[in-house]
């Protein structure tokens, strides 16, 4: 009996593995990042770049509602400072009921949400993508190589292969890293699309990789308290299992010598 359900899981797996194959799941990139693995850390630079990319691309259409533009200001952030902070919300207008009219955002405000119907807002993007990875989406991948959400956003904004098709009057975008390999969004980035301040390289990769970072953060901006967390956690459970083993190692050593 236990002979047969084992063939039957086994078979029922390949045909799962083939059905996902056949599919089209999207095929995800292992990029670097420095906030990978239990002591890794967001890179500061990289947030502000990122930063730059959505402001100056993405934010014409896909907002960050869930974000405060005070925390911009957050150690383990982006880390700028109070007058970087009033200046870039003041960009984006938002109404305001007192005053019955628009009024310039301010750090206690929130990103503008997405300016179109259709385009979904990146606030939790990079959280929601990383179930999806791994092999055929399993998540294998997330767990030993650090694959997740970045990962996800940076193989699709890179994945397109500059086909095209119409389909019920909608044209679509052949893409290597989306599910089914076809997208309804048309590339958002070339490459060059933006001028660092730092000089830093902005080709398509190096763009992707910045903004996907950036939206990463926006999804985990705790992260780096969390890793702290867990880290604390295991010293000290480590600490008091080694405790326990000694106090049962003394209390038990004088009956067992009787024997």
């Amino acid at each position: 009996m236990f002979k047969k359900l084992a063939i039957s899981a086994v078979a029922a797996l390949g045909l799962a593995t083939g059905a996902f194959a056949a599919g089209g799941a999207g095929h995800v990139e292992n990029f670097e990042y420095s906030f990978e693995g239990p002591f890794g850390k967001y890179d500061q630079n990289q947030l502000q770049r990122g930063l730059q990319v959505y402001t100056e691309v993405c934010s014409a259409c896909h907002g960050l509602k869930f974000v405060p533009i005070r925390t911009l200001s957050d150690e383990g952030g982006p880390h700028m400072d109070e007058d970087q902070i009033r200046a870039y919300a003041a960009q984006f207008d938002i109404f305001d009921p007192e005053l019955d009219d628009d009024r310039p955002r301010g750090p206690a405000d929130f990103f503008p949400e997405s300016g179109l119907e259709n385009a979904p807002d990146l606030s939790m993007m990079a959280k929601a993508r990383a179930g999806f990875h791994g092999p055929y989406g399993l998540g294998i991948n997330q767990f030993f190589k650090g694959m997740g959400g970045p990962e996800y956003i940076a193989s699709l904004l890179t994945g397109y292969t500059g086909e095209e098709k119409e389909q019920a009057g909608v044209t679509f975008y052949e893409n290597t890293a989306f599910p089914g390999g076809w997208i309804s969004m048309a590339p958002p980035l070339y490459g060059e699309d933006v001028e660092y301040a730092d000089g830093h390289a902005n080709d398509l990769h190096h763009i992707a990789e910045d903004v996907s970072a950036f939206l990463m953060w926006t999804a985990e901006p705790k992260m780096m308290a969390r890793k702290q967390a867990g880290f604390v956690g295991v010293l000290f459970l480590t600490i008091l299992s080694v405790l326990l083993y000694l106090t049962n190692k003394r209390l038990w050593a004088p009956h067992k010598r009787k024997h």
